[in-house]
């Protein structure tokens, strides 16, 4: 298995019998970085390796993804961002830590963001990266615009088409994730790609239902946080894309509506940001830990 280079690795319990495969390196305050699809911890290693010079760094596969457990789903609530971000929590305690900084990508990002409405008492700084929380998402991918988040849609659908149609062909549909997004595509190496390709091809139905989680219970718990106005109480950096040109939304409005002590910074790289301009992010989070 690829590792980041200097970090220990642990197989740590979360919830019950199912364990994440964590590394963590370095000493200090603690943070907590979340991968996103189709990838594992190891879209960290640079950034990761930049904080541990001062922060205790706890970099895990997500519930479902990579070497952490991917328990059936038989509720439809499994693979929730309120349960994962549960998990989230509970891995930090059981390293020592009530507070923690938080940094999410992508699926990563919207576990993040449920962490910090959920639990505000634990994240003391919060960074969901290229992402939108998922009520918003929703609302913007209409006409033209959702053809850019089909996987959104197939994945949304019954269990049953989505897995089979994903599992013929898995290479070739996490593949063209890796490649589509990504505007360097040096900064995914081939050993680190054909570590994500291996972990999503043994990872079909949990992604899958992570997905459908969104459709159905994510959205749900998001429209009824806004509607009691709960709002993110923490600093907050979010670093974007301008994806206006094909899924036109304001940001700092959308994102302003959630986070009341916001730093909105727009990006010139691909999606995968934390391997494309892994400086970029390691100095984005160390301002944010300095805020509040």
């Amino acid at each position: 298995m690829t590792k980041i280079d200097g970090f220990d690795y642990h197989r740590l319990p979360v919830d019950g019998d199912i364990a994440l495969n964590v590394a963590t390196g370095g000493a200090g305050s603690p943070i907590v970085l979340l991968h996103g699809f189709p990838q594992t911890h190891l879209i960290w290693r640079h950034v990761a390796a930049d904080l541990a010079a001062d922060h205790q760094v706890i970099v895990p596969d997500l519930r479902g993804y990579g070497a952490s457990d991917k328990p059936a789903d038989l509720d439809g609530q499994t693979y929730s961002k309120r349960r994962m971000a549960q998990d989230v929590v509970n891995l930090a305690r059981v390293l020592g830590h009530d507070r923690f900084a938080l940094a999410g990508h992508d699926r990563g990002g919207l576990v993040a963001f449920r962490a910090g409405l959920d639990h505000p008492e634990a994240v003391t700084h919060l960074a969901p990266i290229d992402m939108l929380p998922t009520a918003d998402m929703w609302e913007v991918m209409n006409g033209v615009a959702g053809v850019i988040g089909f996987h959104l849609h197939l994945m949304a659908q019954p269990p049953g088409l989505p897995e089979r149609l994903i599992g013929a062909a898995p290479e070739a549909f996490f593949g063209y994730f890796l490649d589509a997004w990504t505007r360097d595509p040096a900064a995914i190496p081939a050993d680190v790609r054909a570590a994500y390709l291996s972990a999503s091809r043994e990872a079909v139905t949990s992604i899958v239902a992570d997905y459908r989680a969104s459709a159905g219970v994510d959205r749900e718990h998001d429209l009824a946080d806004r509607a009691a106005g709960r709002r993110l109480r923490m600093p907050v950096t979010v670093l974007q894309q301008d994806w206006s040109s094909v899924v036109p939304y304001d940001a700092v409005a959308l994102w302003g509506a959630w986070a009341a002590d916001l730093e909105h910074q727009t990006i010139t790289t691909g999606h995968f940001v934390a391997e494309e301009d892994p400086g970029l992010v390691a100095g984005a989070l160390r301002a944010l830990l300095g805020r509040g």
